[in-house]
């Protein structure tokens, strides 16, 4: 794929086409690194991506209880200082 680099203020960049971003799984950053001449670019992975999504999943089978008893003391709890 052949881009135009475009002036951007005092800046120059490229624009990519909504279809490379979506494939990508580019939405508000990229991280950007150089190497051996060559511009590489990926998404940023957010912290706890997809938890929400697991969070419903595991609910909706049932799997989202405690799994331990509120009746059961901590032994650092317990200790006298």
């Amino acid at each position: 794929m052949l881009l135009d680099i475009v002036k951007i203020g005092n800046s120059k960049g490229v624009r990519l086409p909504s279809v490379v971003l979506k494939e990508c799984n580019i939405t508000d950053q990229v991280n950007i690194e150089v190497s051996d001449g060559r511009i590489i670019m990926y998404p940023v992975k957010q912290p706890r991506a997809g938890w929400e999504k697991a969070f419903k999943k595991m609910h909706a089978v049932g799997d989202d209880k405690l799994i331990i008893s509120e009746g059961i003391s901590n032994e650092v709890e317990d200790w006298e200082w």
